[in-house]
C-alpha cells in the first residue's frame, strides 16, 4: 500500500517532469520532452486515482489511466481532450517505450505540439483535483 507521503509525492514528480519537458525543449532535448510528458501525466493519473480510490492501476499505458480516470472523476473535458489528442497520446506511450529500448528522435515541431498537450493536461488535472 502507497503510503499518503508517497501519494503527494506523485504529484510532485509529475510536476518536475513537466517542468523538465520545458527545459528540455528550450535545450533542443525533443526526445525527452516526450519522455518527460509522458510521465508527467502517468503520475499525476496515478495521483489522482490514488488520491479518489486509494490505488491505482500497476501499468504504463497513458492511455489506459486516462480512460480510468474518466470513469472515476468525471469529466473536465478529458474525454474530449482524450479524442482530440488520441493520437499523440499513442505516440507518448510509444516514447516512453523507444526510451529503453530504442533510439528514436523527435523533432521541434512534434515536441512543442507534445508539451502544448501537457498544458492542456495540467488544466484537466487540476479541474479534476479540485472536483473531488
Amino acid at each position: 500500500m502507497v503510503c499518503l507521503v508517497s501519494f503527494d509525492l506523485l504529484k510532485k514528480r509529475a510536476l518536475s517532469f513537466l517542468r523538465d519537458a520545458r527545459v528540455d525543449l528550450e535545450n533542443g532535448d525533443y526526445d525527452l520532452v516526450l519522455f518527460h510528458v509522458e510521465q508527467f501525466a502517468q503520475l499525476y493519473s496515478k495521483y489522482l486515482m490514488y488520491r479518489r480510490i486509494g490505488d491505482y492501476p500497476k501499468t504504463h499505458s497513458l492511455i489506459r489511466l486516462l480512460r480510468d480516470l474518466t470513469k472515476i472523476y468525471g469529466d473536465c473535458g478529458l474525454k474530449e481532450l482524450l479524442n482530440e489528442y488520441l493520437e499523440a497520446l499513442y505516440l507518448l506511450e510509444e516514447s516512453y517505450i523507444s526510451s529503453r529500448y530504442l533510439p528514436r528522435e523527435y523533432d521541434r515541431d512534434i515536441a512543442s505540439r507534445v508539451l502544448n498537450l501537457s498544458e492542456k493536461l495540467l488544466e484537466v488535472f487540476k479541474c479534476l483535483e479540485v472536483s473531488s
